[in-house]
């Protein structure tokens, strides 16, 4: 019994085995690493768009309201010019 024991104990240790169960191991988790890689990525890539999704829309929104700005004050000078040349004519 001592010597099963010592054998057992000798082959754990062994190098080659540890390398071999260590493939094996590997063979058997790459697929799950695998996919919870491409899972991982794919949230992330979600994650990332839907922030630069809104940041692009705000900068966007503010562009707008800086334009409609400028286009209500052009109109407003316009307004003016024209009751201006209005009360000139009368």
């Amino acid at each position: 019994m001592s010597d099963e024991h010592e054998t057992t104990e000798s082959n754990a240790t062994d190098p080659g085995q540890a390398q071999d169960l260590k493939s094996r191991l590997k063979q058997f988790t790459q697929p799950l690493v695998d996919n919870l890689d491409t899972r991982l990525r794919e949230q992330v890539d979600r994650r990332v768009d839907e922030k630069l999704d809104d940041r692009v829309k705000a900068l966007v929104e503010e562009e707008l309201a800086a334009r409609l700005s400028v286009i209500e004050r052009a109109i407003a000078d316009i307004d003016r010019s024209l009751k201006e040349l209005q009360a000139r004519e009368d």
